[in-house]
């Protein structure tokens, strides 16, 4: 069998797909396009094994599948590589594979003997499925994006969050009262750009992980006394970690404290968590569908649909996508829609 290699010289009409874990998202995306979802069904044989269904030709177009691999992942991540599977096999153009929240990325080296390298391991599936290309956002590490042997294009949800805050009153019209905080030494490069793009200091969280449960925290770097602080991360599982960060940064003297987080998982006790914790708001984006009974009221809701309409218009027209982040890292120029 030839391997396809992401390159065609022949591109069609655009459709989009959605799988069933960002139907929401993936309608806002095709309306943002003004464009009908494509026609698909998503389900299970009574054996518990994944079922898609394509309806319509898909036959030499250029074809974008939005899907999150988010709980439940495998289920998730099994109906887009069968999604993608039906259309190599009915002749499509192009398949691009818009991954807002790419999953089973935290196992991306060997920290211990015999570990496995999970996030390698699905590039490698999503790649013979058939996939052209990848799109996604905020990928745990950077590093995952050499995991892959097509032509991969990240997304930063930091655009969106630079301009909430640059807009939300009591902060973004006053700058010189904010602070940006890394929860830990792993966010301290994002942090470090989203306090540069804000032209205000950083702070530093310094986490130690105990177990994949538990961690501590054994020093403060910075200074937040009378300051709004923000805290900044690429996803929240149970919380924990951000609420005992925002907890240590209340305790260094800061006014009030905000966080901002790309991929909402909210799994176990994150909703207790932070209904607890010293947070008075945590900004999330819609890369991961959130249910209604998980949207208490602490949390907002911004929508990554036209940020993601516009990388896939770049893609579809050969366009610099960039350019795209040129736009948007200047004030009052991206629009955001709080759901």
């Amino acid at each position: 069998m030839t391997k396809r290699t992401g390159t065609v010289k022949s591109i069609g009409e655009m459709k989009i797909f959605a799988g069933s874990a960002n139907k929401l998202l993936a309608k806002s995306v095709a309306e943002q396009l003004n464009l009908e979802l494509g026609n698909a069904e998503t389900g299970f044989f009574p054996d518990g094994e994944t079922k898609v269904i394509i309806n319509e030709t898909v036959r030499g177009n250029d074809i974008f599948i939005i899907q999150s691999t988010c709980f439940p992942v495998n289920d998730h991540l099994m109906e887009l590589l069968i999604m993608i599977d039906a259309m190599r096999r009915s002749s499509a153009g192009r398949i691009t594979v818009v991954v807002p929240y790419f999953g089973y990325a935290r196992q991306d080296r060997r920290a211990r003997s015999h570990d496995p390298i999970t996030a390698k391991l699905v590039a490698d599936m999503i790649t013979s499925a058939g996939a052209d290309r990848i799109l996604s956002m905020d990928l745990h590490c950077p590093q995952i994006q050499g995991f892959f042997n097509i032509p991969l294009d990240h997304l930063r949800g930091i655009y969106l969050f630079l301009q909430y805050y640059r807009i939300k009153k009591g902060i973004g019209d006053n700058l010189s009262n904010v602070v940006i905080v890394s929860p830990d030494f792993g966010s301290v490069a994002r942090c470090k750009y989203f306090a540069e793009k804000l032209g205000v200091p950083l702070a530093i969280v310094d986490k130690r992980r105990l177990d994949d449960k538990k961690s501590k925290i054994d020093h403060f770097i910075g200074d937040v006394k009378g300051k709004n602080a923000i805290l900044l991360d690429d996803e929240l599982s149970t919380g924990g970690s951000i609420c005992n960060a925002a907890k240590i940064v209340m305790d260094n003297g800061a006014k009030d404290v905000f966080a901002c987080i790309t991929h909402p998982k909210f799994c176990g006790n994150a909703v207790k968590n932070l209904a607890n914790s010293p947070i008075s708001e945590l900004v999330v984006l819609d890369t991961i569908e959130l249910p209604p009974e998980k949207r208490i009221d602490k949390v907002t809701v911004l929508s990554v649909a036209e940020y993601l309409a516009n990388a896939i218009n770049c893609i579809h027209n050969n366009e610099s996508i960039g350019e795209l982040f040129d736009v948007m890292s200047t004030d009052g120029t991206v629009s955001f829609e709080t759901l």
